[in-house]
């Protein structure tokens, strides 16, 4: 039996890299001040078909859906913002004394697509999102703290790339522009964008296929549609982003994959080489309709996603060493059955105080359990023996210095706790 195409087992060894990613990136959600919230894996379909978007290549070819038993149905969630509104609406958050309500999430997504290095059909996402802002510097702070979290982890070829796709006055009117700039072209575009040329001709500039066609470079750019105060805004955030020292570059181009956005849309590249083809790593942008789509009061809001797969695949491209622990506390040695006895007591309370501890499942030799310890990069190793049980003590080596000493039985978790502090010999 393999895992399921397009998933992958996180072993030991890799599993402690998320670990430390994902506690990096919730140490960054506290000093912003952002709370975590956990929703269902799966929801009902139509959560997706209005909060995503009918004409999106998501709902259209990429979720996973089913029906339930009662003849429901449902999607595993291909993204997290969908699920964070619907909750934010369904638990009435709006109505908290505190706004914006600024949340983070973490956990897997659902994809049917081609797998490939980076995108896999299932993948964890982070996410955050700041409900209930009009500022322009609600969404100078959510770029912030994207591009803080990639720079905090290590990386250095980072590239911020920013457009407004405007208000729904600017997105009418540049939307009228596209279809008249690409309609003599429609037999030469992908089914795919012929669709979108009626659905969401905004789309047709994130297709894939046709980059390259020359009608694409001459396409008209949502810039020179924004109205007075779609481009008020806009000079607002960039201004904000000048002021933190933030570079960026824009890209009139930029339209992003969902239909919800509005006004600020971001995405950010890695610039390292061998990253692969596709150089995005997150991206996010502002939603002005979403709330009221899934059925709560008008709300604006901005967030933005991240793969970690895709940044664990960055991180490795720069060399970049995440500083992680490998090394064992104490591992226990034992020798002899009455040895053996106090061993299982003994790494309990030594466990129960906070050290973490191992020992030997395997009946192996005296030297079978030192190399154990050695291959476990244990700090210190903690002997029972005959003699030392007669004596009501314990054989303890230091495996940095190779300082051995014997101590009584009593004294062992208190001379650990104290050296593994950074207590004094």
């Amino acid at each position: 039996m393999r895992a399921p195409r397009g998933t992958q087992d996180i072993l030991p060894g890799t599993s402690e890299k998320w670990q430390y990613v994902e506690q990096q990136l919730t140490e960054i959600c506290r000093r912003y001040n952002y709370k975590e919230i956990r929703t269902p894996i799966f929801e009902h379909t139509e959560l997706f078909q209005r909060g995503v978007g009918d004409s999106t290549d998501i709902v259209q070819k990429e979720m996973y859906t089913f029906e339930d038993r009662g003849g429901r149905s449902v999607t595993l969630r291909p993204e997290g913002t969908a699920s964070t509104v619907r909750s934010f609406v369904q638990n009435k958050l709006f109505g908290l004394p505190n706004q914006p309500t600024k949340l983070f999430y973490i956990g897997p997504m659902f994809r049917y697509e081609r797998p490939q290095q980076g995108r896999l059909r299932q993948f964890v996402q982070f996410g955050i999102e700041a409900l209930g802002s009009n500022d322009p510097a609600v969404d100078a702070e959510v770029m912030a703290l994207a591009i803080n979290s990639y720079q905090e982890l290590g990386l250095r070829s980072l590239s911020l790339v920013l457009n407004s796709l405007g208000d729904q006055e600017s997105r009418e009117a540049h939307k009228n522009a596209l279809v008249k700039h690409f309609s003599p072209h429609r037999e030469e575009l992908c089914s795919d964008c012929q669709v979108r040329l009626d659905q969401n001709p905004l789309r047709v500039l994130d297709c894939k296929k046709d980059k390259d066609h020359p009608s694409m470079e001459t396409a008209p750019a949502i810039l020179d549609y924004l109205n007075e105060k779609s481009q008020s805004y806009f000079e607002k955030v960039k201004g904000h982003l000048d002021r933190m020292g933030i570079d960026y570059v824009i890209d009139a181009n930029l339209v992003r994959g969902l239909d919800y956005y509005n006004h600020t849309a971001f995405e950010i590249m890695s610039k390292a080489e061998g990253f692969g083809a596709i150089t995005t790593l997150s991206g996010g942008g502002r939603y002005n309709g979403l709330v009221e789509d899934v059925g709560g009061p008008e709300t604006s809001g901005i967030g933005f996603a991240m793969s970690i797969e895709r940044l664990l695949m960055a991180l490795e491209a720069e060399g970049v060493e995440l500083p992680l622990e490998s090394a064992l506390d104490c591992y226990v040695v034992a020798l002899g059955d009455k040895a053996e006895d106090e061993s299982v007591r003994l790494t309990y309370q030594l466990r129960k105080a906070g050290v973490q501890v191992e020992k030997d499942y395997l009946q192996r030799k005296p030297k079978g359990q030192f190399k154990s310890a050695d291959r476990m990069n244990a700090k210190y190793v903690v002997v029972l023996g005959d003699r030392e049980m007669e004596n009501n003590a314990v054989s303890i080596k230091d495996m940095t210095t190779g300082d051995q000493k014997e101590l009584p039985l009593e004294e062992v978790i208190n001379y650990l706790q104290e050296r593994l502090a950074g207590g004094k010999q």
